[in-house]
């Protein structure tokens, strides 16, 4: 199927280390291969020099540039984007690689004006033995879909943001991805693309983001993210990155689709754990079932811990406003506008 669209997009392909050499290349050529080319591909090197060089030197016919503001996944999106040309903004894991349909898919679904973005799937790509104790429910702390797949694209909260297409438009409203919510290196945050599509309902309140099922990607999963440490410490760092996300969008606005996640996921997969145990003599499932709990009691942990850091955070800094009210502190709020400014034009 060959799907027209007016909409030139940029891709967006974010890098921080050259352990993941291979599957860079491998990212690169899955975009080079769409059935709907895209504009321009964009690596950006995140604060690793001698890696920008190396890029520059060894992969033709992509712009490569370096990740000009703070260190981390959100800070090297938002230098992509700043260089972008594309009237779509388009962004692939640097250890996944697209379907050929992918960018043509997503490029079809914001050719609706009432559309400020759209995602696909993400399927992992396990590199060792798939833990059978993992509940799918969880695919999340993988970076990878765990819902449901509709027949057709559905209006969703926000797409993943590794596999996503926005319009231009939306960050010259908005402003980029918010510093100190996303991945840094290795440490497993997340949580930048949430509350970026939130500011972006929040002031376009008529748009939408759809999630197309068919727009895939693969997402190699290594073994050490198939080990109950890194389940644990991706559940707590995700708590934290949701807190964050409240205090900044405001809680209903930053907790609407986790509360129609727990009901509808978590519940069922703990009872499906129960009956594949009970039922069909599966003792995985009881494990799953136990996994589920474990995580989200270790997710709340997060939240609750993040939560209360981030109020006696504010708490200092208004009391430090007071100890010197002729050096005014700056606000969260303060903050971002002055990123909304200022971050497409640097």
């Amino acid at each position: 199927m060959t799907i027209d669209t007016t909409l030139s997009a940029s891709v967006i392909i974010c890098v921080y280390t050259e352990k993941r050499w291979g599957d860079i290349l491998d990212a690169v050529a899955s975009v080079q291969q769409q059935s709907t080319p895209p504009r321009e591909i964009i690596i950006v090197v995140d604060h690793n020099p001698p890696m920008l060089e190396r890029v520059r030197a060894e992969i033709p016919g992509v712009v490569a540039v370096e990740n000009s503001e703070t260190q981390g996944l959100s800070g090297a999106r938002n230098s992509g984007v700043a260089v972008a040309q594309g009237e779509l903004i388009a962004f692939l894991d640097d250890d996944a690689t697209a379907e050929p349909d992918w960018l043509e898919r997503l490029s079809h679904c914001c050719e609706d004006p009432a559309v400020m973005g759209a995602g696909g799937t993400v399927e992992p790509e396990w590199l060792s033995k798939q833990p059978r104790w993992f509940p799918e429910e969880f695919y999340w702390v993988l970076g990878c879909t765990y819902q449901k797949r509709p027949e057709k694209p559905v209006v969703v909260r926000n797409p993943f943001g590794g596999c996503t297409c926005y319009k231009k438009e939306l960050f010259a409203a908005v402003g980029g991805f918010t510093t100190g919510i996303g991945r840094v290196g290795t440490k497993p945050m997340g949580g930048e693309e949430t509350e970026l599509c939130i500011r972006g309902h929040q002031h376009w309140p008529e748009r939408i983001f759809l999630y197309d099922p068919h727009a895939r990607i693969h997402h190699r999963i290594p073994a050490v993210r198939a080990t109950w440490k890194y389940f644990r410490s991706r559940c707590y760092a995700e708590g934290l990155s949701k807190a964050t996300i409240a205090g900044l969008v405001g809680t209903k606005d930053g907790l609407s689709s986790e509360r129609s996640y727990i009901i509808s996921s978590l519940v069922g997969g703990v009872l499906r754990g129960l009956r594949d145990t009970l039922f069909q003599r599966d003792v995985t499932g009881l494990q799953r079932a136990a996994a589920i709990v474990a995580g989200f009691a270790t997710t709340v942990a997060g939240y609750l811990v993040g939560t209360i850091t981030l109020r006696f955070s504010r708490k200092v800094v208004a009391s430090a406003a007071q100890v010197n009210p002729l050096q005014p502190l700056i606000t969260h709020d303060q903050q971002h506008a002055s990123h909304k400014e200022g971050n497409l034009t640097r």
